[in-house]
């Protein structure tokens, strides 16, 4: 847990570093829309978290996806677990053949 905290300390260092380093100012132009006077550094992060969205929702859609089937399966075994043992209580139950 330890080695998280600091994985992500120097990260975030190396955020903070590219972030002041790249302070110049740049104009984004996107279809009819102009951004003037955006720093350098806010346009590639700003891209950075909208890559993360776009690859992370189609990967959270899949991960529910495998939760749900796998929470079917095990509601499917705990049925099929019960239906055994009530097989088995009424084969005890039975009296024996005469």
């Amino acid at each position: 847990m330890a080695l998280g905290y600091v994985i992500v300390a120097l990260l975030a260092a190396a955020v903070a570093v590219f972030a002041l380093q790249n302070s110049a100012q740049t104009s984004v132009r996107f279809l009819v829309w102009t951004l003037d006077g955006l720093p350098v550094a806010a346009v590639a992060l700003a891209s950075l978290a909208i890559g993360l969205v776009v690859a992370g929702v189609p990967l959270w859609f899949r991960s529910w996806r495998w939760r749900s089937q796998a929470r079917a399966a095990e509601a499917r075994a705990a049925m099929l677990d019960k239906a055994l043992a009530e097989r088995d209580q009424a084969l005890v139950r039975r009296p024996p053949p005469p």
